[in-house]
């Protein structure tokens, strides 16, 4: 199975598809658009996907990329997301000046860039693709940060762990498929979770009204965000995720979201991550 990312080996993201779907072929892409472009062109069967991060919050872009692409979502996993500072063998911590890494993993790392002014966070495409880019360049002062598995991975050196601010550091990732090709990829497992995203009349009591419908099938909302809508000022698409206690209840959601609201898209329905 080909597998894609977004980020290099060594990175969350890799971290994740190994845990979800084993050791695999991994089709590393440096954006996020290139990912759901490899599932559409068949260079990936499925993409490894970070959605929400438990202190950074959601992956908007993600989300904007889930409603615009024909893509499922089949399954999810939180992952302990934990930092290293990680150098090229040999380099001290006094020499280094700069730190590179994801704006998203030095933005967890405050408290160690407070007790270390004199170095500079800077921003870099990925976690493991800053140490890929360490190893291969060999910049002089500079370090990354990212998980200790990238120094495997590359032969850099760790200096110092457990960077992160705070330990409890979760971050969720979606696995994708395309449309077509879903029931190739479902895990099987019996799906308690749905995601959806709908648009309803700006008018008072319109989201209350869905939501109410929704709550008299049972279902537990255990996620709900508004992302504006693109060239429509002020009007807004909401992603819901929620639990369901029947097999049969999600087809009552899709039933009751279609009739209400003026745009609906199912984003997949899954085995919730224990």
């Amino acid at each position: 199975m080909k597998v894609a990312i977004q980020g290099e080996l060594g990175s969350n993201s890799h971290v994740a598809a190994i845990e979800l779907l084993g050791e695999q072929e991994i089709v590393c892409c440096t954006v996020s658009k290139d990912v759901f472009d490899s599932l559409a062109d068949r260079r990936a069967d499925v993409a490894v996907l970070p959605i929400e991060n438990s202190l950074h919050g959601s992956v908007a872009e993600h989300y904007d990329l889930l409603l615009a692409q024909d893509v499922v979502t089949l399954a999810e996993l939180r992952l302990h997301v934990h930092h290293a500072l990680i150098v090229v063998p040999g380099t001290s911590m006094e020499s280094i000046r700069k730190v590179l890494s994801h704006p998203v993993a030095l933005s967890q790392c405050r408290r160690f860039f407070a007790a270390h002014p004199e170095m500079a966070p800077t921003s870099f495409y990925d976690t493991a693709g800053s140490v890929k880019y360490l190893m291969e360049e060999k910049p002089i002062e500079t370090a990354a940060i990212a998980r200790t598995d990238a120094t495997r991975i590359y032969g850099a050196e760790v200096l110092e762990c457990g960077l992160e601010d705070d330990p409890l550091n979760v971050t969720r990732f979606f696995m994708l498929a395309t449309s077509q090709r879903a029931e190739e990829f479902r895990p099987h497992i019996a799906a308690d979770k749905m995601s959806v995203a709908f648009a309803v009349e700006h008018k008072p009591g319109s989201l209350v009204g869905v939501l109410q419908q929704l709550a008299a099938l049972g279902v537990d909302l255990t996620r709900i965000e508004s992302r504006p809508v693109p060239g429509r000022p002020w009007e807004y698409i909401f992603y819901v995720d929620l639990r369901f206690p029947t097999p049969d209840t999600p087809d009552h959601v899709a039933e009751i979201l279609q009739k209400q609201c003026h745009m609906f898209k199912e984003i997949g329905r899954y085995a919730a991550a224990r």
